[in-house]
């Protein structure tokens, strides 16, 4: 299982294909291959982010539709208490993030499940963070 960040979401789901450029063409391709395997996960405040902010109604529901088929994995408590604490450990370290992203820090690290992003952010935070980040063949 691979947790899909907003940001690899957002490419595929709320850019148009013409507007990419090489670099966010590949994550794109490697997000389609990720979906066909079936290996694609996400967590509920990805979807609040890829969700907010549209301001055609029309859009935003076919962008509802097509992410209701990846079901969220389940969050719990220890989950936002463990978010919490990444937050805190990344602070003491002069690393600053939002906290939509150490809970996806925190749902990566309990479901064993690298992070496919294009976020450089995460970078940052795995070097304070035992985090996995998936890694696209530059070839591809």
């Amino acid at each position: 299982m691979i947790l899909v960040d907003t940001s690899i979401w957002s490419l595929a789901l709320r850019r148009r294909r013409g507007d990419l450029g090489v670099a966010d063409q590949r994550h794109v391709h490697e997000w389609e291959r990720l979906v066909r395997l079936g290996v694609v996960a996400m967590i509920g405040p990805i979807r609040q982010e890829l969700l907010s902010g549209i301001r055609d109604q029309r859009m935003r529901e076919r962008l509802r539709r097509a992410l209701r088929p990846f079901p969220d994995l389940a969050l719990d408590v220890e989950d936002y208490e463990h978010a919490a604490g990444c937050f805190n450990r990344c602070r003491a370290q002069g690393i600053a993030g939002s906290a939509v992203d150490f809970m996806i820090c925190a749902a990566s690290m309990r479901y064993a499940a690298p992070i496919y992003t294009a976020d450089r952010d995460f970078e940052r935070y795995a070097g304070v963070l035992e985090l996995t980040l998936h890694q696209v063949n530059p070839q591809a």
